[in-house]
């Protein structure tokens, strides 16, 4: 299986910005055994798809909600996203559990909703720094693991791209050592049934300088990139040192 690299765009990017961004980018040859996904703010996502419809590069989603339609305002359903092209959908991100409230439970019912239309969900776990300290790391990404993927089955389990992505790594400019985050995702592997057939991605502070020692590790499979997957001569640099580091 090809390692993944997806660049989440964050709060980042108009339409226009992302069309330029695209412009540059899909200019540039990019190794065909590595996997790419761009997930653009939901006002790109239209733009963006158009651009990437057809071809090697997919197209994610930021967030989704767990119902089909209905009076919810603000909230993107999974057949809104399947229908703008996207094949990928980020749930759970540090940031949408620090800022808005997600909960394992919450992740787990849109991870459910994501799978059940076609999508594949990128479902984010990781600790923060308090329990980094403490020593509580380990058990704390292994108890979200499981219960974010509660109900899955095993099959269900294999379709899901998980990411580590420790809380005092992302933005911070600080990355967790390649070694501790393999040893991390090894026993996150290890704890759900299904997992050692699925793709487990580090996200925190990843770039173009480091990310090579985290593609070599046997259970790292690829990137959530943020700061650095906003200039495109810097992620496709990014992209190619992946593919240099790849076991």
């Amino acid at each position: 299986m090809n390692h993944l690299v997806v660049a989440n765009w964050k709060m980042h990017m108009t339409g226009t910005q992302a069309s330029a961004f695209l412009d540059d980018f899909l200019a540039r040859v990019l190794p065909d055994d590595v996997d790419v996904a761009i997930a653009p703010p939901f006002t790109a996502i239209a733009r963006v798809g158009d651009r990437l419809r057809g071809g090697a590069i997919a197209l994610a989603a930021q967030d989704v909600f767990w119902e089909q339609s209905g009076a919810y305002t603000g909230e993107v359903s999974p057949p809104m996203l399947t229908d703008a092209g996207c094949t990928y959908v980020i749930v759970g991100h540090s940031e949408r559990r620090q800022y808005f409230g997600e909960t394992d439970e919450t992740v787990n019912r849109k991870a459910r909703a994501a799978l059940a239309n076609g999508l594949t969900p990128i479902v984010c776990v990781g600790e923060s720094g308090a329990e980094r300290d403490a020593g509580e790391a380990l058990a704390r990404v292994v108890a979200q693991t499981r219960a974010s993927l509660d109900g899955l089955g095993r099959d269900g389990v294999a379709r899901v791209v998980m990411a580590y992505e420790p809380l005092w790594a992302i933005g911070t400019g600080k990355n967790c050592d390649a070694d501790d985050a393999d040893a991390t995702m090894c026993a996150m592997r290890a704890s759900v049934d299904g997992l050692r057939d699925a793709r487990i991605l580090y996200g925190g502070s990843m770039k173009a300088e480091n990310v090579a020692a985290y593609a070599r590790k046997p259970n790292i499979d690829g990137g959530l990139v943020g700061g650095a997957s906003l200039d495109p001569a810097g992620f496709a640099a990014l992209i190619l040192a992946a593919r240099q580091g790849m076991r």
